[in-house]
């Protein structure tokens, strides 16, 4: 039976571990958003501290970092509807 492998990011690129994409990865939003699934304040906090330390890690690898990018793929998915 195949083994559950969380779908975390490898540093400095933000990459999922598991599957090769930008972190947070799809699989790893549903598991974020059911971990924080009555705390969603809770959860935007981590993601903007997150958020924080990627932007430091991607400007050092790339040169520059694009925060309305770097929103959209951390904050923006997570906010209430």
């Amino acid at each position: 039976m195949p083994r559950y492998r969380p779908h975390v990011a490898a540093r400095p690129s933000w990459r999922c571990r598991v599957c090769g994409a930008a972190w947070p990865c799809s699989p790893a939003r549903l598991a974020l958003l059911g971990e924080y699934r009555e705390n969603r304040v809770g959860l935007l906090i981590y993601l903007g501290t997150l958020m924080c330390e990627a932007t430091g890690d991607l400007a050092d690898l790339n040169g520059q970092v694009v925060p309305d990018k770097l929103a959209d793929r951390f904050l923006n998915w997570a906010r209430a509807r």
